[in-house]
This record gives structure tokens, C-alpha cells and sequence, in this order.
């Protein structure tokens, strides 16, 4: 078994059975839950799929589900926790969905390989690959929930808002205010946009020879996920954007001679970010993925030989705990290898060359299993809003088109160039809904769902998503344009990430990919590693879990600011916790403790609320500032001292100055 990254200790106490006990049943998959799902799944993959595009993110939608789940289920004479959850499983689906599409077939229009996205070819790749990513969740559930448990927080959060929901009380007001409090504060920033996203500056030393940047995401889901998962890994994301921005940017300066002129300081470092530096994350993700897959091997084969021997008692005995009873194995197994065959005629329907799509289908479910893997580890290290999609998705499409380039030559072939974007459109559908639907499978272990239902539920709103995909993306298409800027759509839709993998497929077959970084990046994860061999060996509690690093250095160094301080009141509260418990004992300590983990619930709910039903007016209207007025727009310093205070109050009501006649 590998070895178990460390876990935020607030969390374990929240996490030890599940809220519905296994010898309890009650109903999940009830026509009710399964309308609210599909329409939840429908609307979330359209407003998701033009956020992507557009701002190059998607928000999570689990979390959002539950509590809207809540409020509609609330009108029946009967509705239970389990029906709820099983509704965000579902709604979850279309958002994932929509990531994989957004960041990858896209790059197909700006290759010139379609005008248009085709119906049944954009559903084929989107639903298969949905379906694959769900299926490779079914083992996967095992290793890393099971057998090594992961914090998962958005799946954590989405489990706490579910049974305060359920439960009432005290609870309910932590997660309402909270989420009260991130509507408005999003609202401000996203729709009247009085209060900026970010927070940035940038300056030039020495001539222009060195950058001095810093920045921060002004956001209170963010800290609420640094807070969740806490410090150790908070602070590895953190020292992730250290490495790349304060490190690799001035001395990629410094080596150029400094920075050209009539670029300011901030533009400059942003430019060698997406070039060149963000590649150091490639490079380190495709290292610290084959890691963790060695690290895991035991754990998957134990999950999967589990599955099978589960089965088989079930065949034997009639019956067994439904908590552990996922799809049967050999169906899993079954219906991989039969979504293998549409796909395979997909790709020599599109490609015309049938080596070409028997390899291309081979890599496809060989890096599907294996980055659905490695999406699950990363996304159980910092929560599904921060999945890498785009850079697995990058590590793929750069495996694929090399391996094509191998096999097939053609140097500056931009028939290869497609098929590796092909392969990377399947690859990210599935990576996207492996690592979103592990969190709803963390969420259904903590509730008590039954696994076999919340797979029968991914699946159904993977496929009813993945047919809603290509009409949304043509309306956007032909309303907005997507990609570079064009003399009739001078304000297109600029889908970063899937300019990213069309420069990525383009390099590999025509020259110019920035190998140097990449390499880089890969001598950056093996020290990495070495040091948490040694920290494992000395017993260390910190750990360096190399993944943590890489997502860092990956993304803008702006996300990983707020999570380190939230990571840091997680850290403070615990420590001032640990000291009052020796008075007042652990159980009633740890339930005051919990109250930072409901705040950071509320905090992650109410900002993916807004920011969902914010992409209604913004589609209407094709404006990012439809609701801005008053000429007040985008100010940092109330932002800062906002969030700051946001942080001081975390503090407060999660470790505040007890007393024995106070505590009860």
C-alpha cells in the first residue's frame, strides 16, 4: 500500500462513519432525484462549458447541486439526504463534462480539422469518454478512499453541507452565513464588479533584468479549501508558485537580458508563464504521475481484486454491505473494452488511416485508466476545483503525439497533430469526471450512499451532458467565436486551454515546444521525491507529496496564495485546539473545531452558487461587466481587507477564548 499523504487532522474527526449506517436503507435513485439530476446536469454543463471558454475555469458544481438539491427536494412529503447526494452526483457530471470538452476539442476549430463541432462526434467523444473516466472511478474508489484516504475537500465540504442540511441546527447557521457571506462577496467581484478578482503587482530591478511579482486570488472558496485541507499541503501548492515565479521567471529574465521594452513588469512574467515556465509543471506532473502510480500499484490492485471478490460473495452469499458494493468488476472490465470499438471507428472515421486509429485507441484507454489515476491523487491532495485537467491533458496530448510522430512520422503532419488532440479530447472527459466524481464518492462515503448507485447516477448525467455539448459550443461559436481574435469575431472567446493544446500538438509535429522547461521539470520532481523518501524514512510529519509542487507550479501563482492562508488559520486553530483540550477534553473541542470546516463548506458553496448563475446574464448579454455600474470597478484594497477579516473571524469562532460555563 502507499504510503498515506497526510491528512488535515480536522478532518479525520469529522470523518470516522458514515452518517447513514450500511444496515440502514433508504431511497436514493427515486424518479424525483433523478429529473432534479438530469436538469441540474444540463444546466450546469452549458453555463460551465462558456465560463471555460471564456475566463479559462470552470467552478464545481457539487456543492451547489446539494443546496439547490435541498431547497427543491424540501417541497416533497418525503426526501432523504441520500436522494440528495445522489442528485449532486448526477449535476456534478455535467460541469466535469464540459471541462473536458472545453480543454481540448476546441483546438480542433483552430487546427482546421472542423468548422464546426460536429453532433454525434463531439457527443461520441464526450459521452465515451465520460463513461471511461466513470468506470476507471470504480477501482480507483478503493485505492484512494479506501484503502488510501485522501482529503478530497470539495468532496468533504459538499458531505458537511449535506448533513447539516439534514441534521439542522447550529451547524446550518455556520454553512448559511458563510455561503451568504461568499454570494455576496462573489456578486460584488463578479457581477457588479466593484471588487477585483485578483490582486497583483509587478516590478522591474536592476534594469529590467529581474521581476519582483507578487499576487493573489481574491477568493473565499479558495481559503476555505486551504483551510480544508490544510497546512502541509497548502503549503506545497504555495512553494509550487514560489518555485516557478520567484525563481524560474527572474532567472529566465536575467538569462534574456531583461525584459524588452513597452511590456509592464506584470504582463512580462504572465508571458514566460504560459511560453515556457508553466511547462516546468508539465514536465513535473508527468513525473510525479508515473510516481504515483508506482506508489499506488498496490492500492489499485487491491481495490480491483476487492471488487471482484465482492462479487463473488454477493453470487455466494445473496448479500453483502451495500457501503462496499460498487458496479460488479467484470461489467466494468465488459463495457471498457466494448467503448474502445465506437471510438476506434470515430478515429479512423476522422484520421482515414486504420494503424493510426488502432494505435490511437490503445494510448487512449491506456492514458485514460492511468490519468484518471493520477486526476484522482491530485484532486484528493487539493480539491476538484483545482484539477489539473489542462495539464494531464497537456502530459497526454504530448505522450500521443510523440508516440504518433514515432510510429508514423510525418513531420509537420497536421493529421497527426489532430489525432493527438483526439485522443487528448477522450483522455480529459474521462480525467475530468474521474477526479469530480471521486469527490462525490467521498461525499457518499461520509453520508452513507450506496457506491453502485452513485456510479449508475455518473454515468446517466455524463451521457444526457455529453449530448447537450455540441449545440452550446456551436451557439457559442457562431455568436462569439473561439480562439485567436478574427476580423468577424474581434471579441472571441479566447479558450486558453485549448489554444494551449493545439500550440502543444502543433510543437511536437512542426518544432518549437519548450523541451528545456519540460526537462526541467522532471529533474524538479525526482529531488522532490527523493526528499519525501527521506522525510517517509525519518517519520516525519510533513510531507512532500511531489504532485502538491507540481499543481503549484502549474497554476498562476495567484490560487495558491489564498489556499496557503487558509492552510495557516488550519494550522493556528489546531494548534490553540490542541491546547484546550487537555481542559476541556477532545469531543467537545473537536466539535468547536468543526465549525472552521462548516465556515469553509459555506464559503465554497455560496462562490460556486454565484458563479454559475452569473454565466446566465453574461451568455445573454455577451458581456463579462453586464452588471457593473456606479464606475466603481476592480478595487484590490477592500478585497484584501475583506478576506483578511474573513480570515481573523475564521480564527475566532473556530478557536475562540473558551470557558468551562461557555462550552456547554
Amino acid at each position: 500500500m502507499a504510503a498515506q499523504t497526510p491528512v488535515n487532522s480536522s478532518i479525520s474527526k469529522i470523518t470516522q462513519k458514515p452518517f447513514i449506517s450500511g444496515d440502514m436503507s433508504l431511497p436514493e435513485i427515486t424518479v424525483k432525484a433523478i429529473i432534479l439530476g438530469i436538469v441540474l446536469a444540463i444546466i450546469m454543463a452549458g453555463a460551465n462549458a462558456y465560463l471555460g471558454l471564456f475566463a479559462g475555469m470552470t467552478v464545481s458544481a457539487s456543492i451547489p447541486a446539494a443546496v439547490i438539491s435541498m431547497g427543491v427536494l424540501k417541497l416533497f412529503r418525503h426526501s432523504n439526504i441520500l436522494e440528495n447526494n445522489i442528485v449532486q452526483t448526477c449535476a456534478s457530471a455535467g460541469e466535469a463534462l464540459a471541462a473536458g470538452v472545453i480543454f481540448t476539442l476546441p483546438a480542433l476549430i483552430m487546427l482546421g480539422t472542423w468548422a464546426q463541432f460536429d453532433y454525434w462526434q463531439t457527443a461520441l467523444i464526450a459521452g465515451f469518454g465520460g463513461i471511461l473516466g466513470v468506470l476507471f472511478t470504480v477501482p480507483l474508489r478503493r485505492a484512494l478512499i479506501i484503502e488510501q484516504p485522501l482529503q478530497f475537500p470539495e468532496g468533504i465540504a459538499c458531505a458537511e453541507v449535506l448533513k447539516t442540511g439534514d441534521k439542522g441546527g447550529e451547524g446550518v447557521k455556520f454553512v448559511g452565513l458563510a455561503a451568504l457571506f461568499a454570494m455576496v462577496f462573489k456578486f460584488a467581484q463578479t457581477g457588479l464588479r466593484w471588487i477585483a478578482g485578483t490582486a497583483e503587482g509587478a516590478h522591474y530591478l536592476f534594469g529590467r533584468k529581474f521581476i519582483a511579482y507578487a499576487s493573489s486570488n481574491l477568493s473565499p472558496a479558495l481559503i476555505g479549501v486551504g483551510y480544508i485541507v490544510g497546512l502541509n499541503i497548502a503549503v506545497l501548492v504555495f512553494a509550487g508558485g514560489v518555485v516557478n515565479w520567484w525563481i524560474a521567471i527572474p532567472i529566465i529574465t536575467a538569462m534574456h537580458g531583461g525584459a524588452p521594452a513597452g511590456i509592464s513588469a506584470a504582463d512580462y512574467a504572465n508571458q514566460i508563464w504560459s511560453n515556457q515556465t508553466r511547462f516546468i509543471g508539465v514536465g513535473a506532473m508527468v513525473i510525479g504521475g508515473l510516481w504515483a502510480l508506482v506508489k499506488m500499484r498496490n492500492s489499485v490492485f487491491v481495490g480491483i481484486k476487492s471488487g471482484l471478490a465482492a462479487y463473488r460473495e454477493k453470487k455466494q452469499n445473496g448479500n453483502y454491505n451495500r457501503l462496499e458494493r460498487d458496479m460488479p468488476m467484470q461489467w466494468v472490465m465488459i463495457v471498457v473494452v466494448i467503448s474502445i470499438i465506437p471510438l476506434f471507428f470515430l478515429y479512423h472515421f476522422l484520421i482515414g488511416d486504420i494503424a493510426m486509429s488502432i494505435s490511437m485507441a490503445i494510448i487512449m484507454v491506456i492514458a485514460g485508466f492511468l490519468f484518471s489515476a493520477v486526476s484522482g491523487y491530485m484532486t484528493g491532495l487539493v480539491g476538484s476545483s483545482n484539477n489539473p485537467v489542462s495539464g494531464v491533458t497537456i502530459a497526454t496530448i504530448l505522450f500521443a503525439s510523440v508516440l504518433l510522430l514515432v510510429l508514423f512520422g510525418g513531420g509537420g503532419s497536421e493529421k497527426g497533430a489532430a489525432a493527438a488532440i483526439l485522443i487528448g479530447g477522450v483522455v480529459a472527459c474521462s480525467v475530468a469526471i474521474a477526479g469530480d466524481n471521486l469527490h462525490d464518492l467521498k461525499t457518499g462515503t461520509m453520508v452513507g450512499a450506496t457506491p453502485w448507485k452513485q456510479q449508475v447516477m455518473l454515468i446517466i448525467g455524463t451521457i444526457v451532458s455529453a449530448f447537450v455539448m455540441a449545440p452550446v459550443l456551436n451557439l457559442l461559436l457562431k455568436a462569439y467565436g473561439i480562439g485567436p481574435a478574427t476580423a468577424a469575431h474581434p471579441d472571441s472567446l479566447a479558450a486558453p486551454q485549448a489554444t494551449l493544446m493545439a500550440a502543444v500538438s502543433r510543437g511536437v509535429f512542426h518544432g518549437g515546444l519548450p523541451w528545456g522547461m519540460i526537462i526541467t521539470g522532471m529533474v524538479v520532481a525526482i529531488l522532490i521525491i527523493i526528499l519525501d523518501v527521506w522525510l517517509e524514512k525519518r517519520g516525519s510529519s510533513f510531507r512532500t507529496p511531489v504532485l502538491a509542487v507540481a499543481i503549484g507550479i502549474y497554476l498562476p501563482f495567484e490560487l495558491g496564495v489564498p489556499i496557503f492562508a487558509g492552510g495557516i488559520i488550519s494550522a493556528f486553530v489546531k494548534k490553540k485546539v490542541n491546547r484546550q483540550e487537555k481542559m476541556y477534553g477532545h469531543e467537545k473541542m473537536a466539535a468547536i473545531e468543526q465549525r472552521g470546516m462548516l465556515i469553509s463548506s459555506g464559503l465554497i458553496t455560496g462562490e460556486a452558487l454565484v458563479g454559475i448563475l452569473m454565466a446566465i446574464p453574461i451568455v445573454i448579454s455577451g458581456k463579462a461587466d453586464v452588471l457593473a455600474f456606479l464606475g466603481v470597478k476592480d478595487l484590490e484594497i477592500p478585497g484584501i481587507i475583506i478576506l483578511l477579516g474573513l480570515l481573523y473571524v475564521i480564527y475566532k469562532i473556530s478557536a475562540p477564548n473558551i470557558s468551562g460555563k461557555n462550552l456547554s
